[in-house]
């Protein structure tokens, strides 16, 4: 390599000095002149933005980079061609990420959460800032493949080997701290809470697991998603989110007794035409069910399109290499000309539009304290709301004032059913809320 080309350089600021900030500075020191080979640039660190100076870090910081506790330096330096974003959070987040657009500096970033609460406002600065570049110069990137599911390179893929093709439904494992607790109350007979202590003590749930264990870390990714793989841009709060605090050890045993298991799963899927629906819920899989078989904290997203027909990506989530490894990849592309100017496969006014309600068979589960008429009184409902019962399900009662059973639909649609829980929870003899969770696919039962 010639001099010339080794004075080329792409210079980086990195907004958050954590664990994933950490992860990429250890990466692009540990091959360094590999990704000179690679891109024809040297890539160095100019500038590192943390919000605390006085924290401990547990990462060699660069000799030439500056440490600051101001990301308005990155912004300012005129240096910098692009800004790594891995601080978190939707607010200064935000900031760094417009302000660094506007500036005219490419940005990687990892927040799932702002891109899936701002992504048509990034998408249009994006748009605005490259309509207003000078002829023949190089278009500011904005990428983000950690965004979504950490070390698997979905977000690429949808954004290039699917450009051709029709894809019918996105769905897919794509929390790890959740995925982490229903194996272990599946395979090792764990309770809610047990399973959310042990992911706690490995690291996988936050202080506050609300996000995750509540479903809307996944519905921010599932967003993005069906952005990519339909072109719709919906409201989160539109998109039906149920989490799995209400699972309890007897919906595993039921899980069983049909041949399958029970996975926190987004699912965004053709139902017409001219219809999207998508969902954030447990789910009833039967064992054959390659998603099935995804175990502990990995992540897997199953694309099925009428050229490939179904392509499933497995790995790791979350965690601090697995998300600089993405992150490192978006930094290589940038730094080696690699130009994408739809990051998110923008296709102009489409056809399809999103509907919040969807057919499936579903798994409703009843608590109640026994007396007679209870499956009358179900039946009767059913039949009401114009849902066909598949199979009724009971294990042994142990207490006749606290006991549950299982009814399996045909499939119906969600609205049907909500209306029939309503319904059912009106009723005497039922103890609580009812549980109610979709079957992944229909041909499972």
């Amino acid at each position: 390599m010639s001099s010339m080309q080794l004075q080329a350089t792409e210079t980086l600021g990195i907004v958050g000095g954590g664990t994933v900030g950490g992860g990429i500075v250890e990466i692009l020191e540990k091959n360094r002149d590999l990704f000179t080979k690679m891109t024809g640039k040297e890539i160095n660190v100019a500038r590192l933005a943390v919000r605390d100076l006085g924290k401990a870090r547990d990462f060699d910081t660069p000799a030439t980079t500056v440490v600051s506790d101001n990301f308005e330096d990155i912004l300012v330096d005129g240096s910098i061609d692009t800004v790594v974003e891995v601080m978190g959070g939707t607010s200064l987040a935000k900031d760094v990420v417009i302000k660094s657009l506007k500036s005219g500096k490419n940005v990687v970033t990892a927040n799932k959460a702002l891109i899936a609460d701002c992504l048509v406002e990034i998408e249009n600065t994006v748009n605005e800032v490259n309509a207003n570049r000078a002829e023949g110069e190089k278009p500011v990137e904005f990428r983000y493949e950690a965004a979504v599911c950490g070390g698997i390179p979905i977000i690429s893929s949808l954004q290039g080997d699917f450009v051709g093709d029709e894809i019918t439904m996105c769905t897919g494992i794509i929390n790890g701290c959740t995925n982490y607790m229903l194996t272990e109350m599946d395979k090792n007979g764990l309770s809610y809470d047990e399973s959310l202590q042990g992911a706690s003590e490995l690291g996988y749930a936050e202080a506050d697991p609300t996000l995750d264990v509540g479903g809307f870390d996944a519905r921010s990714k599932l967003k993005i998603l069906m952005r990519l793989a339909f072109g719709i841009d919906v409201e989160e709060d539109e998109i039906s989110c149920k989490g799995i605090p209400e699972l309890t050890k007897e919906d595993f045993e039921y899980a069983a007794m049909l041949g399958g298991t029970i996975k926190l799963t987004g699912v965004a899927k053709k139902i017409s035409d001219s219809d999207v629906a998508a969902f954030v819920s447990p789910t009833y899989l039967d064992n054959s069910d390659t998603l099935a078989s995804i175990s502990g904290a990995t992540n897997a997203v199953e694309i099925q399109s009428k050229n490939l027909v179904r392509s499933t990506y497995t790995g790791q989530g979350a965690g601090r290499y697995p998300t600089a490894n993405s992150c490192i990849n978006d930094i290589i592309k940038v730094a080696r000309g690699d130009i994408n100017p739809l990051p998110f496969n923008s296709k102009g006014p489409g056809t399809l539009k999103f509907v919040n309600d969807f057919k499936s068979k579903f798994y409703i589960r009843m608590r109640y304290r026994d007396q007679n008429g209870i499956t009358k009184d179900c039946g009767n409902l059913c039949e009401e709301n114009n849902i066909g019962i598949y199979s009724i399900l009971q294990n042994p009662i142990k207490n006749r004032n606290d006991a549950c059973f299982v009814v399996m639909t045909d499939s119906v649609k969600l609205s049907q059913v909500k209306k029939f829980v309503a319904q059912i929870e009106g009723l005497d003899w039922c103890k609580g809320e009812v549980f109610f969770m979709p079957v992944l696919r229909d041909e499972d039962l």
